[in-house]
């Protein structure tokens, strides 16, 4: 199921490249000021994308319905929303009043939430509806190091790109073009190693995110190196080497992982395990931020300090990416088969581990 594979890994590098592309994109939209919108200009290229989206889907994505009709888990949406707000309205509000007590309140409050959404999606389950997320899925312990890959992932690379920003246009006063441009060394390293990270993949699995997670974090330490030397002056060649790195570890990561982990779900199985990475991405971009501004903001007014302080905590969660992927499937277990018929009708299937056919013992 070659095709199936690269499917993925292409997805991850559309997702990926706009992540960082959007970057510069903005940064132009911005600068030009259209309509004197200012910094809203960013959001306008969101228009001719959704006008695309919406003409090509009817013709270029296959209609599809599930067997039967699910319902809408209103109450496991709340429960999750609450829990995860639990965690980062404190997060992002708290420096900046003190810490008051409300914060530690919200903080302590939130694994009882997230516990109770839990507890909810196994009754739905029980009751034979349909959950909000699967969490049979999590009975594997390759999905659930997924996951946990995918939201270190998400959280460096999101708040890397934040606070990058902050450092080039606050810290060393560049405008919103030139800002953006910067990021374009990221994407050209990245776009350079996504084209044969799926080949890559197919051949060494797992090993391609633990290089990847390797160079992200190697590459954040040599910028914290660099920024702490120069603060807010001198060249930004110096900067060079780290950008490439993490653009680099980034492109290694982003692809290879959706694709081994998703590559070896069974086929009924997919769009909850999709949905659960996605969702974990969002968490992951969310949680990434609003951490990393604690560091940055509660580092002093020197922004060169700031960025190169938060850079060190940026690598140590690129760390988490390394150890991680020990938990992940090795190539030879990712490999997807098609599901028998009649299988998985409750949806309790999870990964499914794959052994090599027997030898042939005779020919007949």
């Amino acid at each position: 199921m070659g095709w199936r594979r690269a499917a993925l890994s292409g997805n991850g590098v559309a997702l990926g490249l706009a992540a960082i592309g959007g970057q510069v994109i903005g940064g132009a939209l911005v600068e030009t000021d259209l309509a004197g919108l200012g910094w809203r200009g960013c959001f306008l290229i969101n228009v001719p994308i959704g006008l695309v989206a919406m003409l090509a889907a009817p013709r270029l994505v296959p209609e599809s319905r599930a067997p039967r009709r699910s319902s809408l888990d209103v109450a496991g949406s709340v429960l999750l929303a609450a829990g995860l707000v639990a965690i980062l309205l404190p997060l992002i509000e708290g420096r900046q009043h003190g810490w008051p007590a409300w914060t530690w309140a919200s903080l302590a409050a939130a694994p009882a939430i997230l516990g109770a959404f839990v507890a909810h999606e196994v009754r739905v389950r029980r009751g034979d509806r349909t959950p909000l997320v699967e969490l049979g899925l999590f009975r594997e312990r390759a999905f659930t190091a997924g996951l946990m890959t995918q939201l270190f992932l998400a959280a460096t690379q999101a708040s890397f790109f934040v606070y990058l920003a902050l450092y080039l246009q606050e810290g060393r006063g560049l405008d919103p073009l030139e800002a953006g441009l910067v990021f374009t060394i990221l994407a050209v390293a990245y776009v350079a190693v996504s084209g044969p990270a799926p080949r890559l993949t197919e051949r060494y699995g797992r090993a391609v995110v633990a290089v990847g997670g390797a160079a992200l974090a190697f590459g954040l330490g040599l910028l914290a190196v660099a920024t702490a030397d120069v603060g807010v002056d001198g060249s930004i060649v110096v900067l060079l080497p780290g950008l490439v790195l993490v653009g680099a570890g980034i492109g290694l990561c982003f692809a290879p992982l959706t694709s081994s982990v998703l590559g070896g779900i069974d086929p009924a199985q997919v769009g909850a395990a999709s949905g659960a990475m996605s969702t974990m991405q969002q968490v992951g971009y969310a949680v990434g931020v609003a951490l990393t501004g604690v560091v940055f903001f509660g580092s002093g007014a020197d922004l060169g300090h700031a960025f190169a302080v938060s850079l060190v905590e940026l690598a140590a969660l690129a760390a988490g990416i390394v150890a991680m992927t020990r938990l992940l499937p090795r190539p030879r277990d990712a490999a997807p088969a098609a599901a028998p018929a009649g299988a998985n009708a409750s949806g309790r299937s999870a990964l499914v581990r794959h052994r090599p056919p027997p030898t042939p013992t005779a020919t007949r």
